[in-house]
């Protein structure tokens, strides 16, 4: 049975994914759009809450970095 704790952190960075991938597709930008995607799908393959955090904090801030460096 699955954690409480990851189901939770999963849950929330999953709902933030989605919301990136209606903006992208809406807006027709793809930085936003796969981040979204990367968002609802890594809580799959990670198992510790850390390390889905970590992840998820890294994949949110992706778009915001690339459009700084870019």
């Amino acid at each position: 049975m699955p954690d409480p704790t990851s189901l939770a952190i999963s849950l929330i960075f999953s709902s933030i994914g989605l919301g990136y991938f209606i903006y992208g597709r809406k807006q027709k930008y793809k930085i936003p759009f796969y981040t979204g995607i990367a968002l609802m799908i890594y809580p799959y393959f990670v198992t510790s809450a850390l390390g889905m955090i970590t992840i998820g904090v890294v994949l949110m801030l992706t778009p915001k970095l690339i459009k700084h460096f870019l």
